[in-house]
């Protein structure tokens, strides 16, 4: 076979190891990370440099940008996270992201080798453990690893043509600043990956393979990968809320501009115009020696994205007011459904951990309006408000479609791969949902007793109505108690939530067995009977799934 050719076959596949290699290390790191990534966006303030530290921090965890923005796009879209913090942490994960391409510029020197061996290291260590942490760690490593080995090959294949003056002319014949630029932006946008594209540039720049014949040009590239990288957040706003599209928005405006001022400021410092170039006099020289030009190019990469950021964030306002302008207002503004998901978004399904956070909380906003219901059927029932029928039934119909959805999101995030731990936890939400479920149709219970109470012109005795309103102040105390206990972990207060159940339990026994002495001294009428055995149990079944939602999860 043709040397070229096969020079080119393995050049390819070097770059699909590459790729490979750096998505099975941002996805292990992305599950390793999953409960620190849901603390620190749980933290989001109006602090920008907090905002900023977010998103490098997050964005270096994860080696992608594009995970980071997706996600801000989608906290955005469910009205978590406001506009002006989705900039600060967006102008932070272009910090984050240069992460990779300093990884990258260290194969240019001795220390490779070491390493590619990870690479066998981290699969012994997914092979042999049962722990899906350590798995995760060992597929990580073997990510980095593969990484290594992917530049590597490149550089061995790409050395070949560094003697090659047909190759060499034709890089160098490639010197329009405005087409390297789109030849950046573009390849980024296949990739979705601008450290991947400036990774690869780096293994060129490494062998001798100077796009554009030196100077200036290289960096064009790097520009380009930039704005390109703004794709990914694009799509991923397509059909979002007003504000998640502003927040891609941000996101493309931030990197234009950057990349605009920066270009004006090459063009000018060049050496057709000042007679000499703003590479060779800033990178080149600060960072010389051999085997230097990928630490050349990591490093500008780094110091574009940080000057863009102290640029750029002291007019964090103006940039969310032009997406405001960019993205007006719709004429009619429109509020969710009470059925429709207030904290989840699809987006958040490239980060199980982060979605699973996101579907507890819309778990007890489900169980909120279920113990809502409760309370109106109670009342209902106490008042012989036949009104209440109605608002419990168009209430628990709400509740039924909120549970069909978290049921779906369960079940793709489950078929998504995630560790041991998250499906204990999607287990777990899937039996609370269930009793929450349950609990809202036992409200129903409450408003047939009440239509048939009002029909039948029931009277109960002295007293019964204060009894019951103190059983059901019990199960709202109680569920206050459980919600404490899954969303803050507070599993101190378990035995608490155990007691008042228990208390519960023996107002139940208390109750019928009083119920049945007035029977037999002909204090209460006999048709009562069904009703107030049936109303009293139904209120101690709810106690029951209470309690099964507070042992539901392991402290």
């Amino acid at each position: 076979m043709n040397e070229h050719v096969v020079n080119i076959i393995m050049m390819l596949a070097a770059c699909g190891a590459f790729l490979v290699g750096f998505k099975f290390l941002s996805d292990n790191m992305e599950k390793l990370a999953g409960n620190s990534l849901k603390k620190l966006f749980n933290k989001t303030s109006d602090k920008k440099l907090v905002g900023v530290g977010i998103g490098a921090v997050s964005t270096a965890v994860v080696q992608s940008s594009g995970v980071t923005t997706v996600m801000v796009v989608g906290f955005v879209n469910a009205g978590i996270m406001s506009l002006y913090q989705a900039a600060t942490v967006i102008m932070g994960s272009n910090i984050g992201t240069t992460i990779t391409a300093q990884l990258a510029a260290l194969s240019s020197f001795d220390i490779a080798p070491i390493f590619i061996a990870l690479l066998f290291i981290g699969v012994m260590m997914e092979m042999l453990s049962k722990n899906d942490k350590v798995k995760s760690i060992g597929l990580a490593i073997a990510g980095l690893g593969l990484v290594f080995f992917g530049l590597e090959i490149m550089s061995d294949s790409m050395s070949t043509y560094k003697e090659s003056e047909a190759v060499i002319g034709l890089l160098e014949s490639i010197q329009n600043p405005f087409l390297l630029l789109l030849f950046g932006i573009v390849f980024t946008a296949v990739l979705q990956s601008s450290s991947a594209v400036t990774t690869i540039i780096i293994a060129m720049a490494t062998q001798g393979l100077i796009i554009g014949g030196g100077g200036n040009a290289v960096l064009y590239i790097i520009l380009g990968s930039n704005i390109g990288s703004c794709a990914t957040a694009l799509i991923s706003s397509i059909g979002t809320s007003v504000n998640a599209r502003r927040a891609s928005i941000i996101h493309l405006l931030f990197n234009i501009t950057g990349a605009v001022l920066f270009t004006i400021m090459l063009l000018i410092w060049s050496d057709g115009v000042v007679g000499s170039n703003f590479y060779e006099v800033t990178f080149m020289r600060w960072f010389s020696g051999e085997g230097a030009e990928g630490t050349q190019i990591a490093m500008f990469h780094t110091f574009f994205n940080v000057l863009c950021t102290a640029m750029f964030l002291p007019f964090t306002k103006v940039l969310v007011k032009l997406s405001q302008l960019i993205v007006p207002d719709k004429k009619q503004k429109t509020e969710k459904e009470p059925w429709e998901l207030a904290f989840m978004d699809k987006r958040f399904l490239t980060t199980p951990t982060v979605a699973l956070g996101q579907l507890k909380k819309e778990t007890f906003r489900m169980a909120d309006m279920s113990m809502e219901s409760l309370q109106i059927a109670f009342r209902g029932f106490i008042d012989r408000d036949l009104d209440a029928i109605d608002k419990v039934y168009a209430a628990n119909e709400n509740i039924a479609k909120i549970s069909e959805q978290i049921s779906d999101y369960l079940v793709r995030v489950s078929a998504s791969g995630v560790s041991f731990a998250d499906e204990k936890l999607v287990s777990a939400l899937h039996s609370n949902i269930g009793d929450i479920a349950r609990i809202a149709e036992l409200a129903d219970n409450l408003t047939k007793y009440t239509k048939r109470e009002v029909k039948e012109n029931l009277v109960f005795s002295d007293g019964i109505n204060e009894k019951l309103g103190v059983m059901h102040e019990r199960l709202q105390q109680q569920y206050q108690l459980v919600k404490k206990i899954i969303l803050d972990k507070a599993y101190e207060i378990l035995p608490e939530s155990d007691g008042v159940e228990d208390e519960i339990d023996a107002m139940r026994r208390d109750l019928v067995a009083e119920h049945i002495v007035r029977l037999s001294q002909g204090k209460c009428r006999p048709e009562n009977n069904t009703i107030f055995i049936n109303l009293v149990c139904n209120l101690e079944r709810i106690g029951d799934h209470l309690n099964f939602i507070a042992h539901s999860t392991d402290n």
